[in-house]
């Protein structure tokens, strides 16, 4: 008698659970990926990883607002959707002021697989440029310290850089101010800084400024001080004029990261011997915590220049941010909205938001992403800078910056004890970079 072979079990249980697919939603299942007919391996369900670095706990210039407002954005992003769905996953890195670390957050970076490095500041551009271009990941909205940021194919920045703040800076005071000092770090990003200023103090019919080098983690700078207001004239009848005159004879200004403050303490010490003179800073070198920490409006900041990138921390437009901030990071003490820094990486990862979701959702990944912003895709970050594109025609002609394609900047003064905008809208620096910028 032939026995009949029982059929398989096996068509049916898969069919069973085809039907358990389909009823439950393959969305909300993870092994329902994996069936005939579907597709194996998805990443749709996998997180979008990014990384953000920055220095913190170091004697110099520290920028531990900046990962963790990366952070908050990305609890603001998931909680409303995500990216079509998918997760953001914020990596952070503390980059030490160290080159060797800023190479292994770059390398780190490729070992999570980031499909871009976000809202970042690091000096050691030579040390984490090489990294991920080999890696092919895109550095989106740096903080513009370094020349390799406006040299890297790779590199995407939102502002006019280090760059940017001097020429604009330079124009600033150079309609104020006879005579300028500059007081700045003895590193390799410090030693761009001078020609840029004199670039912006050369368009307004101005000298070259007097270059005082300092040490960037010093406790005390009142040699710097006393250097600068000798080299200013202010011991001289010539560097009599008030603060409140049309004209200030001479100006000090000052960009050394979080030691700003400490400079503006020895230059208020040293100065009492001398005729008052006008101070003057960039953003990132000025911030309102600072004034507050120093007197609010009777802190010896009151009236002092700033050139910064974006509009003034009273401006509405940075409403949305403050917002986020208030609502997914209110605790974090390390988040300041009124830091230029920390307002970097918001519009950073504005201009990666738009670009994600401009994106299928499994075709992410670096290349998608720096193939996007290279075809020249239009970031609009609500009015804090002019909208963005890095497409082939879009960076300015700005010899030895080729990749900027923002060169606004902001005038502000501290008023009152609080940092407000000179004039309305921004000033473009590029026809002042064009033509006095830094050649090699």
């Amino acid at each position: 008698m032939t026995r009949r072979r029982r059929p398989s079990p096996r068509p049916l249980r898969a069919a069973a659970v085809t039907v358990l697919c389909t009823a439950a939603g393959a969305s909300s299942l993870t092994g329902c990926g994996s069936l005939p007919g579907m597709a194996k391996g998805s990443d749709n369900d996998k997180p979008i990883v990014v990384m953000t670095w920055a220095p913190e706990g170091t004697k110099a210039t520290n920028m531990p607002g900046m990962p963790a407002m990366a952070q908050a954005y990305a609890r603001w992003v998931n909680a409303s959707g995500g990216i079509h769905g998918r997760k953001l996953k914020v990596i952070t890195c503390n980059e030490r002021n160290d080159s060797v670390q800023a190479a292994r957050c770059a390398q780190e970076a490729g070992k999570a697989k980031a499909v871009a490095v976000v809202g970042s500041y690091s000096q050691h551009g030579r040390s984490f440029t090489s990294p991920l271009e080999v890696a092919g990941i895109p550095y989106l909205g740096g903080y513009g310290l370094t020349q390799e940021e406006f040299n890297s194919p790779y590199s995407y920045p939102v502002n006019g850089g280090q760059a940017a703040l001097l020429a604009g800076n330079g124009r600033q005071l150079g309609s104020r101010c006879e005579r300028v000092s500059l007081v700045r770090p003895d590193t390799i990003a410090g030693d761009e800084l001078p020609e840029l200023l004199d670039a912006g103090l050369k368009a307004a019919g101005r000298r070259p400024a007097h270059d005082i080098r300092a040490p960037e983690g010093a406790g005390d700078y009142s040699s710097q001080a006393s250097t600068a207001l000798k080299d200013v004239g202010a011991d001289s009848s010539l560097g009599s004029a008030t603060a409140g005159a049309e004209m200030d004879s001479s100006c000090v200004t000052a960009a050394l990261g979080n030691r700003t403050g400490t400079f503006f303490d020895s230059f208020r010490r040293v100065q009492e011997d001398h005729p008052k003179v006008r101070i003057a800073s960039i953003m990132g070198s000025v911030r309102q915590s600072l004034i507050d920490s120093t007197g609010g409006s009777s802190s010896p900041l009151e009236g002092t220049y700033a050139t910064g990138w974006y509009p003034a921390p009273d401006d509405p437009r940075w409403g949305p941010m403050k917002k986020v901030i208030n609502k997914y990071a209110f605790d974090d003490n390390r988040i300041d909205p009124d830091d230029a820094g920390t307002q970097t990486t918001w519009i950073a990862y504005t201009a990666l938001r738009s670009v994600l979701m401009s994106l299928k959702p499994d075709g992410i990944s670096a290349r998608t992403v720096r193939n996007a912003l290279d075809h020249g895709h239009k970031v609009d970050t609500g009015g804090l800078t002019p909208p963005l594109r890095w497409g082939y025609n879009d960076p300015l002609n700005v010899p030895d910056y080729p990749r900027i394609v923002n060169a606004d900047v902001t005038y502000q003064v501290v008023r009152d004890g609080r940092l407000v905008a000179v004039r309305k809208g921004f000033v473009d620096v590029a026809k002042t970079l064009e033509r006095y910028g830094p050649r090699d």
